[in-house]
């Protein structure tokens, strides 16, 4: 893979940040396969929260919100329509498929790896020689597909090294029973790729069994304690990773820890939505600055760009109309894919995730639909709010405080969801 990513910070001029912080605080030297990109200017650090100075020096407590300022809220959506814009013409420099490195003697879960961008991913990483655990709810579709991949392979004599585990998000004992087989083999995991995600627009509120939204559980609490309790493997795996599939939706995004669910908020389908994107970046990021770094387990959120896939299956039929409507603006599976390939295989990644956190940037890693560093939303920059959503993320999956210490020690920690304890 051609290129170097690279972290550059902008000084800030004055601390109110009204200027376009958003548009490029981190950026890459040089695209993909040697086309070169620059960074815009941006002063991110100025947002990164107001509990980051410590001291008696350190900033108040800034006031209590319960939804993003107008002008924050604009500029998320402005990133939403520019990126199904000029989303084809920023990543016309990639190829497609995506070129992957061998993965020989790589271990990858996929999740949601039977339609859409999931199938992509897990045919691409098996075609490269990963070993790739499709962990999906329909595991006779899983099978069928691995035995297509084959077939479609067959003239080399090389067989795939794909298999199928079970794993329903909508069940956090699901989740805990999954994680249980896999850390049992005592194997190492390299690489967990959190694709699978809902987007029912339109669609009234709905809530798990376990007494989630359906959005905040598939797309956040389930992936988020999914990583939590496949620390053991990845530190068998180190260097590894995790990769979670995010969208710019998160940009319109806000997350009050004290109402994760949309209780008491008046639920929209696509606040939803957002808000669960959201809650995963800042998740992401607390996990990031918190795994040691000698762990060497690297957090990931990749942006596919706006895709034609299942995730869109519950949209109105209207809106699904419009988007066999307009191919050229949206991306099919396989363009929307490269993105978290790259996440899951560039050699360049770990480099820039340990730079990220040598320089206690207050984000995780983000890649962007072209394969290039992304800055995450001015909202997802806020520390003191994402160690709230850190702390009740865990407390709604059922685990305690202290879970990641243990973890990475080592020891046995209990999960409130699921029968055998996550060792």
């Amino acid at each position: 893979m051609a290129g170097e990513l690279r972290h550059r910070r902008v000084p800030s001029s004055d601390g109110d940040g009204d200027g376009d912080e958003d548009e490029g605080v981190v950026a890459s030297s040089q695209r993909l396969h040697s086309a070169s990109s620059s960074a815009a200017d941006g002063n991110g650090k100025g947002k990164a929260g107001t509990s980051s100075g410590g001291g008696e020096g350190a900033e108040p407590r800034r006031e209590k919100r319960d939804a993003l300022g107008w002008l924050e809220w604009g500029r998320g959506w402005m990133a939403v329509v520019g990126e199904f814009l000029f989303q084809r013409i920023a990543a016309s420099h990639l190829a497609n498929p995506l070129e992957l490195p061998p993965l020989d003697g790589v271990s990858i879960v996929v999740t949601g790896a039977t339609s859409g961008i999931g199938l992509q991913i897990a045919r691409q990483l098996a075609l490269a020689g990963a070993h790739v655990v499709m962990a999906v709810r329909r595991p006779k579709v899983a099978q069928d597909l691995i035995q297509k991949w084959q077939n479609e392979n067959s003239e080399t004599g090389r067989p795939l090294n794909a298999e199928v585990m079970e794993l329903d998000l909508l069940s956090l004992d699901s989740v805990v029973k999954f994680a249980d087989a896999w850390n049992a083999r005592m194997a190492p995991l390299h690489v967990l790729i959190n694709n699978a995600g809902i987007f029912a627009i339109g669609e009234p509120q709905r809530f798990s069994k376990d007494g989630h939204e359906e959005h905040m559980q598939v797309n956040h609490l389930a992936p988020a304690l999914l990583a939590m309790l496949l620390i053991p493997s990845l530190l068998r795996g180190s260097p590894s990773r995790i990769v979670n599939v995010n969208s710019i939706m998160h940009t319109i995004g806000f997350v009050d820890a004290e109402d994760m669910n949309l209780r008491k908020h008046k639920y929209r389908s696509w606040l939803g939505y957002s808000n669960s994107k959201l809650a995963q970046v800042k998740f992401s990021s607390m996990l990031h600055k918190k795994i040691p770094a000698e762990a060497g387990i690297n957090v990931v959120c990749a942006s596919p760009g706006i895709v034609d896939t299942n995730v869109a299956r519950d949209l109105p039929k209207i809106v699904v109309a419009a988007y066999h409507l307009i191919p050229y603006f949206i991306f099919d599976a396989q363009e929307g894919c490269r993105s978290a390939l790259f996440a899951a295989s560039d050699p360049q990644v770990p480099e820039y995730c340990e730079m990220l956190k040598s320089e206690d940037w207050p984000v995780c890693a983000c890649i962007n639909y072209d394969c290039n560093p992304m800055n995450a939303s001015e909202e997802a920059h806020n520390l003191e709010t994402s160690q709230l959503v850190w702390e009740k993320t865990l407390e709604m999956i059922g685990l305690p405080p202290d879970a990641l210490e243990k973890l990475i020690a080592g020891e046995t920690v209990q999960c409130r969801y699921g029968q055998q304890e996550a060792e």
